[in-house]
């Protein structure tokens, strides 16, 4: 999902009034609070305010940046976004992980899933990190756990993930968690006044049952 949801964040909101109101919720459900999620390298939960300066920090340089929608430009910008990702969530529309590597603290990345209809039975993927954990093992101890996560518990069928033909580092990765690439969109990403060409990679779920052998997530 390259097409991030910053901008629709960006609108005016009392941001503490909206995270406050989240603290208090403790329930199973995930539309009220976000599970953690552990891996053997990351740990997934959902974003806090002080995820901001870290985010801000890790997906605003220009490696990351290149292919997704221009990210907030703040501190402030960023925590209009988390607070927009609980309002979401909650709304049952999109739900979005921070990705915390062990022995850290704030977050180096997000992974985001939208419903693509009524009861996210087929919904869209995406992820950024910061270009420091490329190439670490990162993405795939956390994609495994999202992707197992909307499969299992959120009751997805389908998944789909949109990523530019030029990103041979994302299509790379859709492929080692074992996406299939269905076609390409023709100009169906507009970055810096440009429509890009994406690549349309799905994942369903009994293929992903069938092929999950190795690993083995760890709901709190």
């Amino acid at each position: 999902m390259e097409k991030m949801p910053f901008r629709d964040a960006q609108e005016v909101v009392d941001v503490h009034a909206v995270m406050a109101s989240a603290q208090t919720v403790t329930s199973s459900d995930w539309r009220q609070s976000l599970p953690v999620l552990t891996g053997s390298m990351v740990t997934l939960r959902e974003l806090r305010l002080s995820d901001a300066p870290s985010l801000l920090a890790m997906l605003s340089t220009d490696e990351v940046a290149r292919f997704i929608s221009p990210p907030p430009t703040t501190v402030e910008g960023f925590e209009r976004f988390i607070a927009w990702t609980h309002r979401e969530r909650a709304a049952g529309n999109y739900l979005c992980f921070a990705v915390v590597p062990t022995n850290m603290d704030s977050a180096i990345g997000i992974f985001q899933i939208r419903t693509l209809e009524p009861g996210f039975g087929t919904a869209e993927w995406g992820f950024a990190l910061g270009s420091a954990f490329w190439g670490s093992g990162v993405f795939m101890d956390a994609a495994a756990l999202v992707v197992d996560f909307a499969f299992e518990i959120v009751g997805t069928r389908r998944l789909e993930a949109r990523a530019a033909t030029a990103n041979g580092r994302g299509n790379g990765a859709l492929r080692k968690i074992g996406a299939v690439q269905e076609g390409v969109l023709r100009k169906s990403f507009l970055r810096d006044g440009e429509y890009l060409d994406q690549i349309l990679w799905t994942l369903l779920d009994d293929d992903w049952r069938r092929s999950r052998s190795s690993w083995q997530p760890t709901i709190h």
